[in-house]
């Protein structure tokens, strides 16, 4: 069995890829209402910095700060699967394994971490996870994407409305 390792830093901050298992299906913006609750839930319970997200119909990105003397990211996510994967009905296709182990069909087993190094590290990612669904063909402009926190940016004065994701339109305030 591989011995998944990450990293545990107390405080830090992250950006993460959480996919769904079948990476056709569009689940995640069909239950974006029970998707939001399940956060909310797992967020008043263990609090972190949600400091930038996108959902995305098959996967999602976002970045996160922990509190400081807290390390436990993974906590949070297996906490929001299984609130979401919970409060599903259960009719996704499920491996025998799958089945032996009484795990549902929705997530990928496993995510993706990434331990945000310096500012122009956050920059970047930022900057990815606003773009994503221009990029992945969803929108043709990145304002149109209504599950992110783009907008919230805009307001903060650090994109234009019209800021593409090409880092020649990048309007980078104070924020």
């Amino acid at each position: 069995m591989p011995d998944y390792r990450r990293l545990h830093v107390k405080g830090a901050c992250w950006f993460f890829t959480v996919n769904l298992q079948q990476r056709q299906q569009t689940l995640l913006i069909d239950e974006i209402y029970l998707l939001k609750l399940c956060i909310k839930q797992v967020h008043q319970l263990q609090p972190f910095t949600i400091n930038a997200w996108v959902i995305l119909p098959e996967h999602m990105h976002c970045l996160w700060t922990l509190p400081d003397g807290d390390e436990d990211y993974s906590g949070r996510w297996r906490a929001i699967k299984k609130a979401f994967s919970r409060a599903l009905a259960s009719t996704e296709y499920r491996t025998a394994s799958q089945l032996q182990r009484g795990e549902r069909g929705i997530w990928q087993r496993r995510f993706w971490e990434h331990q945000i190094r310096d500012d122009a590290d956050y920059l970047r990612h930022l900057d990815y996870i606003h773009q994503n669904p221009l990029k992945h063909g969803w929108v043709t402009r990145v304002q149109d994407w209504p599950y992110s926190t783009f907008h919230r940016y805009v307001a903060q004065g650090y994109y234009a409305l019209d800021w593409c994701g090409d880092t020649n339109m990048s309007i980078h305030g104070d924020a």
